[in-house]
């Protein structure tokens, strides 16, 4: 707790600022009852991650807000509403080692110039199995040898 020497020294008491208090989306539209049906009225509470937007944002009174997140919790339960979306924005970031670690197709390099004991591929010591059609129609496997 601040003692009153240190109240003192910020300087004269200002007022709190005013803002304008929001209304709500229910209160124009004249909402009485918040169905979880009513997909389009939900998504204008949820933001673009499909998380719960607070009263400070959406303007709704406690009972409002109260009814809103049931109905979106009870959607989500029938699968109206994702209970989370992604985002899809990529980012690239430099790899540290110049390996890249987003690029998983090839193998042979990694597998030549990679790290010994890291996270190279599994089957170092195994050979690449290879599934071929059998005569009578069941699937053989046949072990390619590498030149």
């Amino acid at each position: 707790m601040a003692s009153k020497k240190n109240r003192s020294s910020r300087g004269p008491k200002e007022a709190p600022r005013r803002f304008k208090k929001k209304t709500s989306v229910l209160t124009i539209e004249k909402v009485e009852y918040v169905d979880y049906k009513d997909v389009d009225l939900l998504t204008r509470f949820i933001s673009d991650r499909a998380k719960i937007r607070n009263r400070r944002v959406t303007g709704n009174d406690v009972q409002q807000q109260r009814d809103v997140a049931n109905a979106i919790k009870v959607a989500r339960e029938m699968a109206l509403i994702p209970y989370a979306k992604r985002v899809s924005s990529q980012r690239t970031r430099p790899s540290r080692d110049g390996d890249s670690r987003f690029d998983r197709g090839g193998g042979d390099d990694r597998r030549e110039g990679g790290r010994e004991g890291g996270r190279g591929d599994r089957r170092d010591s195994e050979e690449p199995t290879e599934v071929a059609p059998d005569a009578a129609g069941g699937d053989v496997e046949t072990q390619e040898d590498e030149a």
